[in-house]
């Protein structure tokens, strides 16, 4: 299967294909472009637009079981030319998620798969005003859970005069990522991006509106595929210019997924790509004296101990609570269960305050 091959199919995907979807007249593809109801495949014949089966769709617990841009699927052709039905999702190797309701007013946590089966999520932030630690701190945690590698990428080294220094102050937070300072629209320091698009391998750009990432792919494609759009000088706001999500085929043999930019990115469910993210405080924490420690004021503890040494940032302990926090919150909310008894907690809270109150105050307080 030529043209499979050239999208990342291989041997372990034929044998996950014929143990989960293969049946008679049903064929592999991957998706490539997904709207709200519509989804362009690629198969062996060619692109054709599919809808779900039924069956599929009824059984989703959520968005996150639909297809998603770099899922590979089984499908049943249609009579009409052109078209066809998903009738099953191959499990992914891995998958870059943010909670459904980030570009929004939230209405739940059901996760929403921005990119399946990637194995680089190019985290991109601009060097004009876009530079972020917090941001790329919560990025990075979202991406680690994905179970793809993550690789910073700072765009617009040409209009920065402190690029070394910025360079430095990202790594410092990014233990494990490659860091790398480029100009896409320039074209300085793209052999580095490509270095890590091997044939076959799939990578999402992710990051903030008018970062630049519509013009890195421009840059790795050799050609203008997304339109680019000016920033605003004062803060480098910028206009969404990639409106759908499309997995397109790179000159060397890659594939490259891009995002429209994102507002928020919620970390929910991205517990483990939390440590991954704070590895340097993971690595302190294992020397703490009780095993749950929670860093706060329990004796023994490692990773103050650094704080008070300035071996760490205490503002970036400080943003790891944040993140750990919202992770607690975010998981309560999406289990019935612990969001019932968080609330029954609360409300005992509750009384226990109403009853010292009245016992200090006496019944009426003003």
């Amino acid at each position: 299967m030529s043209t499979l091959r050239g999208l990342g199919w291989d041997e372990a995907w034929a044998s996950e294909f014929e143990a989960v979807a293969g049946g008679d007249g049903l064929v592999p593809a991957r998706v490539v472009v997904a709207h709200r109801d519509a989804w362009q495949v690629v198969a062996e014949a060619g692109q054709l637009t599919a809808g779900v089966a039924g069956r599929l769709r009824s059984a989703a617990l959520g968005v996150a079981e639909m297809p998603a841009v770099g899922d590979w699927v089984s499908i049943e052709p249609r009579a009409t030319e052109g078209t066809a039905t998903i009738v099953e999702v191959l499990p992914r190797r891995s998958a870059l998620s943010r909670t459904a309701g980030d570009s929004g007013r939230r209405t739940g946590v059901d996760a929403q798969v921005l990119a399946a089966n990637v194995d680089v999520v190019f985290v991109v932030a601009g060097l004009d005003h876009d530079l972020n630690v917090a941001r790329l701190e919560r990025y990075l945690a979202v991406a680690w859970s994905s179970g793809a590698l993550p690789v910073v990428v700072l765009n617009k080294a040409d209009i920065d005069a402190r690029v070394d220094e910025h360079r430095l102050a990202v790594e410092a937070i990014a233990p494990g990522v490659a860091v790398l300072a480029i100009s896409a629209l320039e074209r300085h320091g793209l052999d580095d991006v490509v270095a890590r698009l091997g044939p076959g391998s799939t990578a999402v750009v992710i990051g903030s509106s008018g970062v630049g990432k519509s013009t890195l792919l421009n840059a790795l494609l050799e050609e203008t595929r997304q339109e680019t759009a000016a920033v605003r000088a004062d803060d480098s706001a910028g206009r969404h210019t990639t409106v759908t999500r499309e997995l397109v085929a790179l000159p060397g043999g890659a594939l490259l997924i891009d995002t429209p930019g994102l507002r928020s990115l919620s970390v929910a469910g991205a517990e483990d790509g939390l440590a991954d993210a704070f590895a340097d405080i993971d690595e302190l924490a294992a020397a703490c004296r009780f095993a749950d420690c929670r860093h706060l004021t329990e004796p023994g503890c490692a990773v103050r101990s650094a704080v008070d040494a300035g071996t760490l940032d205490a503002a970036r302990v400080a943003r790891f609570h944040k993140l750990e926090r919202e992770i607690a919150m975010l998981a309560r909310r999406a289990d019935p269960i612990a969001a019932r008894e968080e609330r029954r907690r609360w409300a005992s809270i509750g009384r226990t305050v109403a009853v010292q109150m009245r016992a200090k105050y006496g019944g009426e307080r003003r």
